[in-house]
């Protein structure tokens, strides 16, 4: 098999290597996307089928391409998504070559780029950019064990209720996914328990305008690092259902059980720590401080929106979170299931170059690594906080082609020494 050479190699299909390839072709630079599977394939097979954005179609896009069919304040199915990505591909008419695996890259012993092991051969390159987002390995606990036989699944893996055996089930994470999936369960018929940990919880709409909207102009896509304590929180957003601000005491009304975070399972029984009423708490916080900040910006600006007070009313705490939880004995519940909605770690073993830390992250200044040539793009907190968004990423990738564009003029003349 012969030698394939080519100046940047971009690994990854989705938003991450559409965003990139069209900015390397803006740049002038020659390059190859490869993707293993399809374009988009993490939003065709690792979300479930009744998934839509979380976030509305004007907001969740890249700057060059509307979705021209819906209503730009509704939520994109993921169907949808999947095909705006395909279609932008063509439009840019991006040098992606599907079906192609990467095993390895490794760095060229004289520094002058990396060789690339691929299911189709080798390719040697100046220049990689790993555009494989963060949704890289999914994260199941060690809570429970599979010897239970109970029916154990990510959010990944997980598509419909009627996936799962009869019998109720428990949600763990209150994020986007968990609280969807749990919502779905619901919804279904089923009996669902719902583990919730810390989360943020913006209302989906205030005052005429939704939280994409508001995060923009209260600077909160722009941070640069998360709070330490808050890194891992996850955002309790929906857009099903035509979009609606998740609020936990509802799913209660209706029936599901809340749970604080799962902590140990012994002899049958899943132990559960007494942090729901705190986590409720530290959500209705984060609820509450998104409208100040937002009423703020409208005084100071003169705007004239329309005053929502009946935002602000938080009904009265269920029994579920007055009394909690603490222990289930998941045979006497006649729980069956439990789905993992507890998000994902990165797997970068196939990159040979570089350098990480002890969990595997890519020690990196906004997505440029410590390898000259070595770009990473789509991480969570890349450049900012909007870095993983669609949106977002495309605008890390200008910075990442702009720097592979300055790399390209400096090496010519650095090989002339």
């Amino acid at each position: 098999m012969s030698l394939e050479r080519i100046h940047t190699l971009v690994v990854g299909g989705g938003q991450a290597g559409i965003a990139m390839s069209e900015h390397l072709s803006k740049q002038g630079i020659e390059h190859l996307v490869l993707e293993r599977d399809r374009i988009a394939e993490k939003w065709r097979t690792g979300r479930w089928d009744s998934l839509v954005a979380n976030g509305p179609a004007w907001h969740d896009r890249f700057p060059n391409l509307t979705f021209d069919d819906i209503d730009q304040n509704s939520f994109a199915s993921k169907d949808r998504i999947v095909r705006y990505f395909e279609d932008y591909a063509k439009q840019i008419e991006a040098p992606i070559r599907c079906g192609v695996e990467v095993k390895a890259v490794t760095e060229k012993a004289d520094g002058s780029g990396f060789v690339v092991e691929t299911s189709e051969g080798t390719i040697e390159a100046v220049n990689v950019v790993a555009a494989t987002g963060p949704f890289q390995r999914p994260v199941i606990p060690a809570v429970v064990p599979e010897e239970t036989g109970v029916f154990q699944i990510h959010s990944n893996e997980y598509r419909n209720p009627q996936q799962l055996p009869e019998g109720a089930v428990i949600v763990v994470g209150a994020g986007s996914s968990g609280s969807q999936i749990a919502d779905e369960m619901l919804r279904s018929g089923r009996e669902v328990y719902l583990a919730i940990g810390p989360h943020d919880r913006p209302p989906l709409r205030y005052r005429g305008k939704d939280f994409c909207w508001w995060l923009g102009v209260l600077g909160q896509w722009d941070k640069k690092t998360p709070d330490p304590s808050t890194e891992h929180v996850t955002i309790a957003v929906s857009g099903a259902h035509g979009g609606h601000t998740v609020d936990f005491r509802r799913f209660a009304e209706r029936g599901m059980k809340l749970l604080g975070k799962a902590e140990q399972y012994q002899s049958g029984v899943l132990h559960i720590a007494p942090d729901l009423a705190q986590n409720i708490a530290a959500g209705d916080a984060s609820y509450l401080s998104i409208m100040d900040a937002a009423d703020a910006y409208v005084a100071a600006n003169s705007l004239d929106f329309p005053e929502e007070p009946e935002a602000r009313l938080i009904g009265p705490s269920p029994d579920c979170v007055t009394n909690p939880i603490l222990s289930i004995d998941l045979a006497q519940a006649n729980i069956k299931s439990i789905v993992w909605a507890t998000g994902y770690a990165l797997d970068f073993s196939w990159i040979k170059a570089g350098r990480f830390d002890g969990k595997g992250r890519p020690f990196h200044d906004r997505g440029v690594t410590r390898t000259p040539g070595l770009y990473v793009l789509g991480l969570a907190w890349l450049s900012r906080r909007a870095s993983p968004f669609i949106w977002g990423v495309w605008h890390d990738a200008a910075y990442l082609a702009d720097h592979i564009a300055q790399r390209q003029m400096v090496l010519p003349r650095q090989a002339q020494r």
